[in-house]
């Protein structure tokens, strides 16, 4: 049984709280059916309002630099609309606006801000954020939707790059309903009603230590939320994490006594206070007295009136908990405890590291479900798996873009990264739940390894003499290609911005000194002197003085009709065009999929002559996606149909040879948006063009791409079969993938120490993808004559007379150009038969021989391959070597000599007589 205090201390708390007018606010927000858009601006004052400073902005799919923007102007009276409409709107719509502008172009998963002069006064959406579609909290989502402010709502929403909770402010309606646009707060408004002045307040009875109190686990109860929520409520326990600062959570986190600890598994011992006014201390024992809410789906205590210290000095240990879970509720049982996970952790996802300082941690790198399994239940069976495996790390903080970061140790910079993939062997801290994801607030700072430590360019296979790399550019716009023009559609918003991404793109694409390289994501504007191709190859020659890179000139003004296009470099130092340029914009790439392009080269070392073309297709947003295009829910997202199109369509393109080169050997590079098991690469693969990575390594678990803290491949080669056996190394380059968003180029959401201290010229986070590398060992076509044995003229070797039958005298000299192909199999000789020549080139002594009878032995020798290829007729001398002494030569003389005097002494003899 436990007891029950309302105390005016709450009413106080209230009306303190309550939120102060703003002059003019966003009153309704209209995303309808097809064009049906409009926006209702509130003058909230009880005076004429001057329009002439306010300016409402777009911002569209999650970027951070305005789409469009109208500034107001004229007077607009007390407690009275302005209602702004697309001008595409239907007729119904259009009859209720006071201006049709292009502002009131947005979708689901746009942001506006409404500023004056340089200061927000409201926003609607989160700015810099892509939400997917929509957002979406509290049954009240942003697409397809009326939206009306709620009338308790009188003050801006002035933090537009805030977490965005649509359900806070606003009250849904149906779609297409214009019924309250024009009037808001009924008839065109009311002037808000004046705050009471509070009842005095009687003062609190001060809290006693030990007395009767509620325990936490009631608090928490057994299910998702709490049994005693809007209830005012004392308890006592220890306190296990403070997070009290301005910087901070503005509260503690406080455990059980122990002998409070109830026997039941489900219930939490451990609630977060939501009260920095008295400060506490790690070990304080405490007695809080307080309301009980549900948070965001999270049990705290709030409207906290009074905290009292029992004590200090005291522990609480922490509760061990483990990975994976067996149920994604099971973490509901430790919310608000002190925790521990004593395991080796990866981490699995770092976008949101540097902007809120969370890291999400998994028991191994995990993949997109499509990237490892077919779409549809294997692949959706591989996410519900992921579910289990992960928890997020965050920083005890509410507050965006701290500097310097919580992680790494002692702060993130672009010399001391944390990449996906390194790992932590031990977490602990107060386990919270927060914007649908529970998540742990160390006590302990954690302790990075660099598991996954950033890697050189790979060098060239020692095999290879050819080098074919994609690039994503991440939007590489130039401006007006002088200096100016900034900014642009996409990309940079500035010069100095530009410098910065320029200058990391060129430290990646030189490193990785790639014959050819398909790019992706450069502006479309063209060959000219002043295009974004032109100034990009420029820059590589200035940065490269060893080689000499070129562009492909597919002489048109644009290739399609996106701002972003394909595009192909290459060193003309290593390889030269061949063919034509060829660009096709039929169906279906004149929707969607961008255009695709292909040219061929030869290489001016082997003369071997390939293909590249380069592929852009449908990215997965969802956008208008309908039919058989809408998300099925197979883990392919919207679009697959039009990009499984678009890969059938582009095999078959390529195997027209567009180029105008009767060449087998075609490799396809670039962002395919569809992951290594999606229909769109099965399609290819089914047409003849084989997933490269994945043929060379065997499966599919290279990646990159990180998306939600997935890993995949987006980016592709795909290769014919002659090419593909060609092909000795292929891998990515994980430069962009493994790197947390804040070390890119861009400046927004950094202080200006952080502008320094997280950018570097290096390749490290150049761009979002991953560049794929492959590396080529062409197929040299030798002539006749090179193909061709040939033995070394006149040699002259040595052998002793009367040497045994077999002996070994020498191996001649000879090459074989082509010896892996066709070998030297036989020597032909004639002319002497006491010596042979083997197949392998030894002179053996086949017969008798006597310095004598013959001191100098002549062959006449000819090679011959295993394909009949003849070498030249050489003759090859030997050389007997006399091994008599000149003692034996004397006496033979001199028998010799008594033989031939023998007659003339008879003759003597006779004549005597």
């Amino acid at each position: 049984m436990f007891k029950t205090k309302i105390t005016p201390l709450a009413l106080v708390i209230a009306s303190l709280s309550a939120p102060a007018s703003a002059d003019l606010i966003i009153s309704e927000y209209i995303e309808g059916s097809s064009n049906n858009k409009a926006i209702e601006l509130y003058n909230n004052s009880s005076s004429p309002l001057t329009l002439d400073q306010y300016s409402l902005s777009l911002y569209v799919n999650g970027k951070t630099t305005i789409q469009s923007t109208l500034d107001l102007s004229g007077t607009l009276a007390a407690n009275s609309t302005f209602v702004v409409v697309n001008s595409s709107s239907n007729d119904a719509l259009k009859e209720k606006a006071d201006l049709e502008h292009g502002v009131a172009n947005f979708n689901g998963d746009d942001a506006l801000v409404l500023m004056q002069g340089s200061t927000v006064v409201d926003s609607f959406g989160q700015r810099g954020v892509d939400p997917g579609s929509f957002w979406s909290e509290g049954a009240v989502q942003t697409q397809n939707k009326t939206l009306r402010r709620k009338d308790s709502i009188t003050a801006g929403r002035t933090t537009p790059d805030a977490e965005f909770n649509p359900s806070e402010e606003w009250v849904q309606f149906d779609q297409d309903d214009f019924d309250g646009l024009g009037s808001h707060a009924g008839n065109g408004g009311t002037t808000p009603e004046p705050i009471p002045e509070p009842e005095p307040l009687e003062p609190l009875e001060p809290l006693v230590c030990g007395a009767e109190k509620v325990l936490i686990n009631a608090i928490q109860g057994d299910s998702s939320a709490s049994p005693l929520v809007d209830t005012l409520v004392e308890f006592e326990g220890i306190v296990t994490a403070d997070f009290q600062d301005d910087d901070q959570l503005k509260g503690f986190f406080v455990s059980s006594l122990a002998a409070d600890i109830d026997a039941n598994p489900l219930t939490s011992e451990g609630v977060f206070v939501y009260f920095a006014d008295i400060d506490v201390n790690v070990g304080d024992h405490v007695r809080v007295q307080g309301t009980v809410e549900e948070y965001f789906d999270a049990t705290q205590i709030g409207s906290v009136s009074q905290v009292a210290i029992c004590g200090t000095g005291l522990a609480a240990a922490a509760t061990k908990i483990t990975l994976p879970l067996a149920d994604t509720t099971d973490l509901e049982a430790f919310e608000g405890m002190l925790v521990t996970l004593e395991q080796p952790l990866v981490v699995t996802n770092n976008f949101g590291l540097g902007r809120y300082g969370e890291v999400e941690l998994a028991t191994e790198r995990l993949y997109q479900g499509t990237q490892v399994a077919l779409p549809g239940d294997a692949a959706n069976a591989v996410e519900t798996e992921n579910l289990l495996k992960k928890i997020l790390l965050d920083d005890g903080s509410t507050v965006q873009n701290l500097d310097p970061t919580a992680y790494p140790t002692p702060g993130l910079s672009a010399e001391n990264t944390l990449r996906t993939g390194d790992t932590v062997n031990t977490v602990t801290g107060a386990l919270a739940y927060s914007f649908s994801l529970y998540r742990i607030h160390p006590t302990v700072a954690p302790s990075f390894i660099a598991t996954n430590a950033r890697e050189n360019a790979p060098e060239l296979n020692a095999e290879a003499d050819l080098r074919v790399a994609s690039f994503n550019v991440l939007n590489y716009f130039n401006g007006d290609g002088q200096g100016g023009g900034f900014p642009t559609a996409r990309g940079a918003d500035s010069e100095a911005e530009f410098t910065r991404q320029e200058a990391k793109i060129v430290s990646a694409i030189s490193a990785i000194q790639a014959d050819v390289v398909g790019l992706m994501e450069i502006e479309n504007d063209g060959f000219g002197e002043f295009s974004a191709i032109a100034s990009l190859v420029d820059a590589l020659n200035d940065a490269d003085s060893a080689n000499n890179y070129a562009f492909v000139d597919f002489n048109v003004d644009q290739i399609g009709t996106d701002a972003i296009t394909t595009a192909l470099i290459y060193r003309a130092n290593k390889v030269e065009e061949v063919g034509t340029a060829a660009i096709t914009t039929e169906a279906p790439f004149d929707f969607s999929n961008r255009a695709p392009i292909a040219q061929s080269f030869k290489s001016l070392e082997t003369d071997e002559v390939f293909t590249v073309a380069v592929s852009h297709l449908k990215s997965k947003s969802c956008g208008s996606a309908s039919g058989n295009n809408a998300d099925s829910g197979d883990g392919q997202g919207c679009w697959n149909e039009i990009r499984t199109e678009g890969a059938n369509a582009f095999a078959n393109w390529l195997d027209s040879k567009p180029t105008g080169v009767d060449d087998e050997d075609t490799i396809l590079v670039g962002d395919m948006n569809a992951y290594a098991m999606e229909d769109p690469i099965r399609a290819f693969a089914d047409k003849g063009y084989k997933n490269v990575v994945a043929e060379i390594d065997g499966d599919t678990l290279g990646y990159s791409y990180s998306f939600s803290g997935r890993a995949g491949s987006l980016d592709h080669a795909v290769a014919t079969q002659s090419l593909l056996s060609k092909i000795v190394a292929a891998t990515d380059w994980h430069i962009n993938a493994d790197e947390p968003i804040s070390l890119d180029y861009n400046v927004e959401f950094k202080s200006e120490g952080q502008q320094s201290s997280l950018y570097s010229e290096s390749a490290y986070r150049a761009s979002d993808h991953d560049p794929v590398i492959i590396d080529i060992k062409s197929e040299i076509t030798l002539t006749p004559e090179e193909q061709t044995p040939v033995i070394k003229a006149d040699q002259v070797f040595a052998v002793d007379e009367n040497s045994a039958i077999g002996t070994i005298i020498g191996t001649l000299d000879f090459s074989d150009p082509n010896a892996d192909e066709s070998p030297v199999v036989k020597f032909i000789t004639s002319d002497n038969d006491s010596v042979s020549i083997n197949n392998q080139g030894q002179l053996i002594v086949a017969g008798e021989i006597d310095y004598e009878f013959e001191n100098r032995i002549t062959l006449t020798v000819q090679a011959q391959d295993s394909v009949g290829n003849l070498s030249n007729v050489e003759k090859v001398a030997v050389k007997v070597n006399n091994l008599r002494s000149d003692d034996d030569n004397d006496a033979g003389s001199l028998l010799w000599l008594s033989l031939l005097l023998a007659p003339l002494s008879i003759v003597r003899r006779f004549k005597k007589k």
